[in-house]
């Protein structure tokens, strides 16, 4: 089924549909897979500000914040992206890295798991990058595949969101950053 932001974005439910495929071809089963969210990646801070336009009509924000150096902002969908059995309910808008070049698209699908200990596991011979696995706040693990990332954690996005905001975790965009450069 096709999605309001499809053509903005791209596919979103063949790319989640693509990505559980390759995941599935490595060996690994998830029964019933809880994907939270995706990702989109922009190039620019341009496209960044003009996607922030766009999905704030087509979802509630959640929460725009500082994240590794550049903002990321994430919406609750007003229309699920439905890709056969499997719900996304939130999209993650990430801009670029300072510094870096980054190509714009569909960048990555995040599930949720019981145990990411148990996930690397079962699986010894999959590259897992691991690097974020002891983070208190939302650890998860990644795994690259053909088409884009798989990143696994332990809670849905949105209920994270929603701690940071009331603990006040969240660091905000500062007021002159869009300014820069």
């Amino acid at each position: 089924m096709s999605h309001s932001l499809d053509s903005t974005l791209g596919p979103m439910a063949p790319f989640v549909s693509q990505l559980l495929a390759e995941l599935a071809a490595t060996g690994i089963t998830i029964p019933q897979p809880t994907v939270d969210h995706l990702c989109y990646r922009a190039a620019t801070l341009q496209e960044y500000r003009a996607l922030c336009a766009v999905l704030a009509e087509a979802g509630t924000l959640l929460v725009e914040g500082m994240i590794g150096g550049r903002p990321i902002v994430t919406y609750q969908l007003h229309q699920l992206v439905l890709a056969g059995e499997v719900q996304v309910p939130c999209i993650e808008l990430a801009a670029p890295k300072p510094g870096r070049v980054h190509q714009a698209g569909l960048e990555h699908i995040e599930l949720v798991v019981a145990s990411l200990q148990d996930l690397v596991a079962r699986y010894p011979e999959l590259p897992f990058k691991t690097g974020n696995m002891q983070d208190t706040r939302n650890p998860d693990i990644g795994l690259m595949l053909p088409s884009g990332q798989i990143k696994f954690h332990l809670r849905p996005l949105a209920e994270v969101i929603a701690e940071e905001v009331a603990t006040g975790a969240v660091v905000a965009v500062p007021e002159d950053y869009f300014e820069q450069g």
